[in-house]
């Protein structure tokens, strides 16, 4: 609209969005050229109230002057409207991520929850608690760093009020009791269990039955990788007095359990996995690229030094640097990239990027492919065998994929993931021939049969991993069933299937290199038969194990797969009668080193950088 309020000595660019609380858009500062982001609140009869919460947002803002949070520059108020002058942040929300990313490995979750920690540490110095911290309003930009927004229903601590987001709202937050520090270490810890599952730890039909999990229900923490686990309960746990006293008491409980679940790297690796995400996604979403990219040096440079500052001049920012160490603990920390993306931090959830050209010299951004999953059956079917023997195919579940930006390719994806089902069926089928006792019909059954399921593993912006759980019953009206597990892995840029001479180095593949990595790989204690006999998987893998055997349904006798917590190995055991397989996870930081470096770039959707001559 051409009668919209404007702020002097801004050069309009171009409008975001609207949300509660008015119109976003991108500007540009006259003058210096620095890019920034306006909250607009035009008045109109009665709005004194959210010219009054625009106000609060700004006094929220300017008490936490600290490098992970988004900058507040100016608050104007007039006779025509209100505006908040906002930070531009490089960089896209982790909403956004999550959506088209889904699950990140638990490095790149820690990563996030770290810097989100330290600017919430920042705000609890000053006495500001967020209480709407959520996905929507964490930026991740494309150095792997991120930053907080939006402290629009932000109180000073004790202020009662249910105001928040459902979905992460503490259970004193549902009561109308007081916010505290721990109201957002509830927050924060909900959003990482999302990052690290790709699920909410609560989801219910009716704000009732939310409100009834958020103070009653047990946090689901089996969803989690297990060194994780006592992170979420402490920072879940339903009593505040439960949970770290604040923010920074938080940091330094994840830094030791990150530090001993993933090696003393661990926030390299992750910084890593959340550059290349941001960076893609911006690819995706470009904004304005040619108008911007010019300023984007400039401007990040002016941003950088304005947050040094404030770090220096604010003892909230001091806290937060004193509460963590490493790379988030920096501001200035960077990992190159090579493609910058730039959004912008708006409250009213809008978030654009713009991408700047790359040196030529270093490897394009990986595309990100944001497939979608479904899992079909095959069709059900009745095979007839010579001597009234029969075998039957039912409810045999496969995966397939959609929305790939290729469709040649999604064919090939497609064929793959089905190719191991196929196989397993025309090796049961041979089975069945070669033994005249199976497949005879028997009261209440017409033959043998054949089923599956399918449960997808490890899906990122570069590989999806599905593993299929088969049984076979062979002779009707007894126990002879068998169980077993065929993993297939397929690349989304070449629809190639990955096998372990894909995954692992040659070293690695030996029978000495697979002694060292079983040994690596966690085993609880054997689990029982239905007969009370202990099942046990066996004592080492030797190099045939990854190989299909000659004979049989299909398998290998050890099955490699991958899921977000890590590699998974699914292994016959052996000590009772009613033995089946077994599936086994060791984190993929123990056994990075066995891997070959392509494959252990595409686990986190990058791409490696090539050695310079």
């Amino acid at each position: 609209m051409t009668d919209q309020w404007r702020l002097d000595g801004y050069e309009e660019i171009r409008e975001l969005g609207a949300g509660a609380q008015g119109r976003v858009v991108l500007a540009r500062r006259l003058g210096s050229g620095a890019h920034v982001a306006i909250k607009y609140l035009a008045r109109s009869e009665g709005d004194e109230e959210a010219v009054d919460r625009l106000r609060q947002e700004a006094v929220m803002l300017a008490r936490v002057p600290d490098p992970h949070v988004a900058r507040l520059y100016e608050f104007v108020a007039g006779e025509r409207g209100a505006a908040l002058v906002m930070e531009a942040v490089p960089g896209v929300s982790l909403k956004e991520l999550l959506a088209r990313h889904g699950a990140m490995p638990a490095e790149a979750a820690l990563v996030v929850l770290k810097g989100s920690l330290l600017g919430l540490a920042a705000a609890h110095a000053v006495g500001v608690v967020h209480r709407d911290y959520k996905p929507a309003n964490v930026m991740v930009q494309a150095d792997g760093l991120s930053k907080l927004i939006d402290f629009g229903v932000a109180a000073v601590v004790g202020a009662g009020s249910r105001s928040g987001s459902p979905a992460y709202m503490a259970p004193e937050q549902w009561e109308g009791r007081p916010a505290a520090p721990a109201t957002d270490v509830y927050a924060a810890t909900c959003v990482f269990f999302e990052c690290v599952t790709g699920a909410r730890p609560f989801t219910a039909d009716t704000v009732v039955a939310l409100r009834h999990q958020h103070l009653t229900a047990p946090v689901p923490v089996e969803a989690v990788p297990e060194p994780l686990r006592p992170l979420v309960e402490r920072g879940m746990a339903k009593e505040g007095v439960r949970r770290p006293s604040g923010a920074a008491a938080f940091v330094a409980e994840l830094e030791a359990v990150a530090s001993a679940a993933y090696g003393a790297d661990w926030e390299h690796r992750g910084i890593r996995t959340l550059a290349a995400g941001a960076v893609a996604l911006a690819a995706l979403f470009p904004l304005g690229a040619a108008a911007l990219a010019p300023a984007v040096a400039g401007a990040a440079g002016a941003v950088g030094a304005g947050a040094a500052s404030a770090t220096s001049a604010a003892g909230g920012s001091a806290v937060a640097a004193s509460a963590g160490t490493g790379l988030l603990a920096t501001a200035g920390a960077k990992v190159t990239m090579a493609v910058v993306g730039t959004a912008l931090a708006v409250g009213a959830g809008t978030t654009a990027a713009v991408v700047a050209g790359g040196d030529d010299d270093e490897p394009a951004a990986p595309v990100v492919q944001n497939v979608s999953l479904s899992t079909p059956a095959l069709a059900d079917r009745t095979l007839t065998i010579p001597g009234g023997r029969r075998f039957l195919v039912r409810d045999a579940r496969y995966v397939q994929v959609s929305g790939h930006s290729d469709p040649a390719v999604q064919r090939q994806i497609n064929a793959a993931l089905r190719r191991p089902l196929d196989a397993a069926v025309q090796a049961a089928q041979q089975s069945v021939r070669r033994d005249p006792q199976m497949g005879r019909p028997g009261p209440g059954c017409p033959g043998a049969s054949l089923s599956s399921k399918a449960f997808p593993g490890l899906r990122n912006s570069r590989l999806v991993s599905v593993r299929y759980e088969l049984r076979a019953g062979w002779v009707c009206n007894s126990d002879f069933i068998t169980d077993w597990a065929i993993t297939v892995t397929v690349a989304l840029d070449t629809g190639k299937a990955l096998g372990p001479t894909d995954m692992l180095t040659p070293a690695a593949l030996t029978q000495a290199g697979l002694n060292g990595l079983w040994s690596r790989v966690p085993k609880p204690a054997p689990t029982p038969d239905p007969l009370g006999e202990e099942c046990r998987p066996p004592a080492r893998l030797r190099p045939a194990d990854l190989r299909p055997a000659a004979q049989g349904v299909g398998d290998a006798p050890v099955d490699l797969g991958l899921a977000n917590a890590g590699m998974t190995f699914s292994v016959p055991t052996t000590g009772g009668q009613f033995c089946q397989f077994e599936t086994f996870t060791v984190p993929y930081d123990r056994v990075r080193d066995l891997m070959r470096p392509q494959f252990a770039a595409m686990l986190s959707g990058g791409t490696p950088v090539p050695k310079r001559s």
